[in-house]
């Protein structure tokens, strides 16, 4: 089948409530593909229902075998008949696949039942592959009402620029004030941010799907610790459903599922790709603007957002089907479990930084004039912000090393975490404290910037 692209107004949508919300009835005369799977419930699956919606930014190629509509207004309509499809057999013929490669499948498979998932941050990827097969696309994007002014403004150069227009969906305006009204305009710093994401964004993403059969989102194993580090390129949505309704009824696409953020960016530069200008600030990920910031030196990208909350607990609902109870042992450092689970590999690992175990950690908070101070790392080995400090702080250990200082690290995961919350002032990992030698209390370190300039600086200002 051939189609052609085009950016006219008469092949627009203002937003998706009007393209996803509306009922499907059939639409004559209007190029339909009868090849498009879906995911049924039962082996074969007879279905009447057929997309009356057209690609945003494409119109079908005159085809002139097809039967003028009036010529066919009364005509019996076509039923499908569409065999399953085994997406996790998919998922592994695809993993050494190409994002190009994946795009252009996921476009062919669905055509108009798909649409891409637009945030207004580094996923513009997705776009610009999307338009590199050729095929037409459809692309929707949540307007939560608290992004950044520069978001907004770089949705409307990615329009201009690839001749589209994002179909916005909105959060429901009487749930958003009754949100407000009774708990304020940053209630989230306090309670967390689950309520106000369920309501800005969720929702608003689960009337969006109703209308598809599959989407396609910018989700990478590296972006996000006990989240995101095992996606496929191709799944059936664990959470949300699609047009047919029920479990199994919508695909769900990861193009660069196993691309690393640097690749990403290369790609972008190399394809002169338009990009938020908020990441020249210091921004990777982007979100609402009470919930997002730069992120620092020794920082993992995700830390920019929910910067208050538990590592684990970055994910805004969207994504939560990735979200799965870890197989961990008693003590929660990820070694191996009885069930022969493969082993988190622990971090900070050098003869430079001691290894603290709780009863020698209790014996530093007891003593009030040390020998020497100490600099101690709170972490789980798990947490990809760890993760990302691991070069910076071994390094600190190699310039104090014979200075006096000791450098150390206390696995603060599991069982030790409700003592370190109590005693040691974690509040999320990796927490950084420091021992003086005539203090009985740690001093934490209070900044986010975990180079070693800055680092070195609250150690020489406070031994």
């Amino acid at each position: 089948m051939a189609f052609s692209m085009s950016s006219s107004p008469a092949g627009v949508h203002s937003s998706l409530s009007s393209s996803f919300d509306q009922p499907r009835a059939a639409q004559f005369g209007v190029f339909q593909a009868l090849d498009r799977p879906h995911i049924p419930s039962s082996a074969v699956h007879f279905s009447p229902r057929r997309s009356a919606v057209k690609p945003l930014n494409a119109e079908a190629k005159r085809n002139d075998s097809m039967v003028p509509s009036a010529a066919t207004s009364f005509a019996p309509e076509v039923v499908e008949k569409v065999e399953v499809e085994d997406y996790e057999k998919l998922a592994e013929g695809l993993q050494n696949a190409s994002p190009l490669e994946i795009m252009d499948k996921a476009l062919e498979k669905f055509g108009n039942d798909i649409a891409i998932a637009f945030s207004g941050a580094e996923d513009v990827a997705l776009i610009e592959y999307a338009h590199l097969t050729g095929r037409p696309f459809r692309v929707f994007s949540l307007d939560t009402g608290r992004l950044n002014p520069e978001t907004y403004k770089f949705f409307d150069e990615v329009e201009k620029n690839y001749g589209i227009r994002i179909e916005y969906m909105f959060p429901d305006s009487s749930e958003v004030e009754a949100l407000v009204r009774s708990k304020g305009l940053f209630s989230f710093y306090e309670d967390g941010h689950q309520e106000c994401c369920r309501v800005r964004k969720v929702r608003p993403l689960r009337r969006a799907l109703k209308g598809l059969r599959a989407w396609i989102t910018g989700q990478r194993k590296d972006q996000s610790p006990g989240t995101r580090s095992e996606i496929p390129v191709v799944q059936v949505d664990p959470v949300f459903e699609g047009l047919d309704g029920g479990i199994g009824s919508l695909v769900k696409w990861n193009p660069v599922a196993n691309v690393k953020g640097n690749d990403i960016w290369n790609f972008l530069r190399a394809m002169n790709v338009p990009v938020n200008s908020l990441h020249a600030q210091g921004y990777i990920s982007i979100g609402c603007e009470p919930c997002t910031r730069p992120v620092l030196p020794g920082q993992h990208e995700r830390e920019g957002r929910w910067w208050w909350e538990d590592a684990k607990a970055k994910e805004c609902g969207l994504h939560k089907g990735n979200i799965k109870e870890e197989n961990l042992n008693s003590n929660g450092n990820g070694t191996v479990s009885s069930s022969g689970t493969a082993a988190i590999p622990d971090l900070f690992t050098t003869q430079n930084i001691v290894n603290l175990s709780r009863p020698g950690i209790e014996n530093l908070l007891k003593l009030e004039n040390r020998k020497e101070p100490w600099l101690v790392v709170l972490y789980a080995p798990w947490c990809q912000f760890c993760q990302a400090m691991e070069g910076s702080y071994i390094e600190l250990a190699e310039k104090l090393a014979g200075s006096g200082v000791k450098v150390a690290k206390f696995n603060a995961d599991g069982d030790e975490k409700a003592f370190a919350q109590q005693e040691l002032q974690l509040g999320s990992f990796p927490t950084i404290i420091f021992f003086p030698k005539h203090s009985s209390r740690p001093i934490k370190y209070p900044s986010e910037n975990r180079d070693v300039a800055s680092l070195l600086a609250f150690v020489n200002a406070l031994q």
